[in-house]
């Protein structure tokens, strides 16, 4: 191991007083409680986990969209997954706002998610859709939540940004939804 190598290796290792230490040194000042703090931070890693698990999954069906209605699925997946990717950044700051640790490995997203992954060798268009509906109403369902803890916390900041995002997880649900319905004998 050359010089950088055990420099780099000394950082990452905690030091004697462990976690405290390091919890010192990235402790962003705020007036929130300490306990409303873990709360929240809590809570919006699990969303920003979640957020990971629901981007790669709409990248995934996005790649393998087949059939009659590629194009528009293809891009709809496209869009929604760059909406959901534009979430995780802002939340995981968020929770770096208040002094707390956010996520920092697959690992730590696999541990703290709440989604199913879909590693399917096939999944037809419609059950991309149906699936992706069922996750993105989690996923508001799991907003609504934290953002409770938000107000509980008086943490406005994080319930404002929560808001913004329950609206645009809405707008995909509204989406999903349409496309998923059956066409009606008029075209309809």
């Amino acid at each position: 191991m050359d010089k950088a190598q055990a420099t780099d290796a000394k950082a990452r290792k905690p030091a004697k007083n462990g976690e405290r230490k390091i919890a010192e040194q990235l402790a962003t000042p705020t007036d929130l409680q300490k306990n409303d703090v873990t709360g929240v931070a809590e809570a919006l890693n699990g969303l920003v986990a979640d957020a990971f698990v629901l981007y790669l999954k709409t990248k995934n069906f996005h790649w393998h969209v087949s059939g009659p209605n590629f194009r528009d699925y293809h891009k709809l997946l496209d869009e929604q997954a760059e909406d959901i990717f534009d979430s995780i950044d802002p939340l995981a700051e968020r929770v770096r706002k208040l002094g707390a640790k956010t996520l920092r490995s697959l690992d730590e997203i696999l541990r703290m998610k709440s989604l199913d992954e879909n590693s399917a060798d096939f999944v037809p268009p419609s059950a991309m859709i149906t699936e992706l509906l069922e996750d993105n109403r989690a996923m508001a369902e799991a907003m609504r939540k934290a953002h409770k803890v938000c107000d509980e916390a008086e943490d406005v900041a994080s319930a404002s940004l929560l808001e913004n995002y329950i609206d645009a997880t809405e707008k995909r649900i509204w989406f999903l939804f349409e496309t998923s319905r059956s066409a009606e004998r008029s075209g309809h």
